[in-house]
């Protein structure tokens, strides 16, 4: 009896120390793994990213309004309720939608890397979420996943391959949009977590990253919307934790918690960049108009000169550049994006010869 009370507490031991041996606290890792996990993210430099949802079939303009800067708020910028928004996904049919030629424009740009919106502030998701109704498999895009479709052709071209993907959701039935008294309207920036629902909405969360990252093997999980009152830096914190236990080598930007304390993996600027070199990993998103979205009346392209030098401003100081296209509601790139593209990759080719 003696042998095998030994032997059970041996067993025991061995099973608690494996526990504890899986226990790994991604937020304490070493300076050494730590750039070494991030070495790709700096030597790629420079990236696309493309914001594209239900959103991008309006083009900025609903029912004739053409209110708001950024087109992919359209919903918030007008006010349109989530029933009425949500009818967009009958009509959402961008057949024309090429994954490859985008790939393909993004390696002429001289890009090494790749972020799609595949769930923005709208709640609208690009692939077929086990999770969810309200997604392309709903849409008359059945039968294709725009997020795979991405994925394969990234990692065909040999471009590494990154997810956004919202904190706030408009179409959740978890949270509403808060209403400012003062004001008197919605402010959509914002979301009201409804009572009781919290835990709901982070499993829901978890649910959905797990498949971006275990289905499409994303690289990047790029986060948004962590402004929002009733996600906390705890919150962020365990998200991150649970990510990478996902995937240990998955980088994952810094809105996943507080933005403007919490820098890890990268710090994310938008619309501008540091004047100055900083002590953390950063990149720098721009639009190459004024709109993510795809806008029609938006003209104010940047030229391919002040693109070049943007990026080459931004890589002296040590970030990445993350530049955007917004594909129009057929899933066409705009020809102005990739004129744009184009003469800044001859630009890139022509200094590195």
């Amino acid at each position: 009896m003696q042998k095998k009370h030994v032997i059970l507490v041996t067993l025991l031991s061995l099973i608690t120390f494996g526990f504890a041996q899986e226990q790994v606290n991604y937020l304490e890792e070493s300076e050494a793994d730590f750039t070494k996990r991030m070495q790709w993210f700096t030597d790629a430099k420079y990236g696309m990213f493309i914001h594209f949802g239900l959103y991008s079939q309006l083009g900025g303009i609903y029912k004739g309004n053409d209110e708001g800067r950024y087109a992919e708020w359209i919903q918030g910028n007008q006010n349109i309720s989530s029933e009425e928004y949500a009818t967009l996904i009958n009509t959402w049919n961008p057949k024309d939608f090429d994954a490859n030629n985008i790939v393909k424009l993004a390696k002429k740009a001289g890009m090494k890397y790749l972020v799609v919106t595949t769930k923005h502030h709208e709640g609208f998701c690009l692939w077929d979420s086990e999770y969810t109704d309200f997604d392309i498999a709903k849409s008359p895009m059945k039968g294709r996943d725009l997020v795979k479709e991405l994925a394969d052709a990234c990692k065909k071209g040999g471009l590494h391959f990154g997810t956004y993907y919202s904190i706030i959701d408009w179409h959740h039935p978890s949270q509403t949009v808060e209403y400012n008294e003062e004001e008197k309207r919605k402010n959509w920036g914002l979301t009201t977590m409804k009572d009781g629902r919290k835990e709901e909405y982070v499993t829901y969360m978890k649910n959905q990253i797990k498949e971006l990252v275990e289905n499409y093997d994303s690289e990047i999980i790029w986060f948004d919307a962590d402004w929002t009152h009733w996600w906390t830096e705890e919150d962020g914190n365990d998200l991150y934790q649970y990510i990478r236990t996902l995937k240990p080598s998955v980088i994952i930007n810094n809105r996943v918690s507080k933005r403007d304390k919490f820098k890890k993996d990268f710090g994310t600027p938008e619309q501008f960049h540091p004047d100055s070199t900083l002590k953390h990993y950063w990149e720098a998103c721009y639009t190459m108009n004024d709109s993510w979205g795809f806008k029609i009346k938006d003209t104010a392209w940047k030229s391919p000169e002040v693109v070049y030098q943007k990026l080459k401003d931004i890589n002296q100081k040590g970030g990445n550049f993350l530049l955007n296209i917004g594909p129009d509601g057929d899933g066409n790139v705009p020809k102005e994006s990739a004129k744009i593209l184009k003469q800044v990759g001859k630009m890139i080719a022509k200094e590195e010869k």
